[in-house]
């Protein structure tokens, strides 16, 4: 099914993005933010096609999450790797998404549901939103006079640091949010686990 060959495709682009990330080449960032745009456009479009055209399956409800958190991840390892963010603003992002993901799945495997909020949504926005942004600084950097003016007051104002910064607040409060509206049903299964 599309939705599922889209997500896979995903999964396949994140591999792509990141040796384009770290590929020392004038060109080879700009490609890193154009695959990494697409990648997040599939993730929009595979989700929309699916509950659309009725198309929604075990396996693609396993899937996308999966392919999102490779991808974020990935960008994020490597941000921290290029040296651009610190390690512990990843490391809380991707453990948060792991941790969560990782709930969901335990969960649907015993055929309970836990109830997704908009803010989660409006979090993945945040986390695509800094990464197009880190990506775009250093697309800038290889572009001369215009970009080297915008470089340096992205630099000179820390806005890396900042962006980030944000994006992790507001991912770990997402956490928090999630489980305090999933906590009646955590209780029930850690309660019914026990007994």
């Amino acid at each position: 099914m599309l939705p599922n060959i889209l997500t896979i495709g995903r999964i396949v682009l994140t591999p792509v993005f990141i040796l384009c990330l770290f590929y020392e080449a004038p060109w080879a960032k700009p490609v890193a933010l154009f695959v990494f745009i697409i990648a997040s456009i599939t993730d929009a479009i595979d989700g929309h096609l699916a509950r659309k055209h009725g198309l929604v399956t075990k396996t693609g409800a396993f899937l996308d999450p999966l392919a999102d958190k490779i991808l974020v991840s990935s960008a994020f390892i490597s941000f921290a790797i290029m040296g651009k963010i610190p390690f512990w603003m990843a490391g809380l992002i991707i453990f948060r998404d792991l941790f969560i993901t990782g709930l969901r799945m335990v969960f649907m495997n015993r055929g309970l549901t836990l109830v997704t909020s908009k803010i989660s949504k409006l979090k993945t926005g945040f986390q695509i939103g800094a990464i197009i942004f880190i990506l775009l600084y250093l697309s800038l950097k290889t572009v001369m006079v215009v970009g080297a003016v915008i470089v340096q007051l992205i630099e000179s104002f820390d806005l890396i640091y900042y962006a980030t910064f944000i994006t992790t607040l507001f991912t770990v409060y997402t956490a928090i949010n999630y489980i305090y509206k999933n906590r009646v049903v955590i209780t029930e299964f850690i309660m019914t686990d026990r007994s």
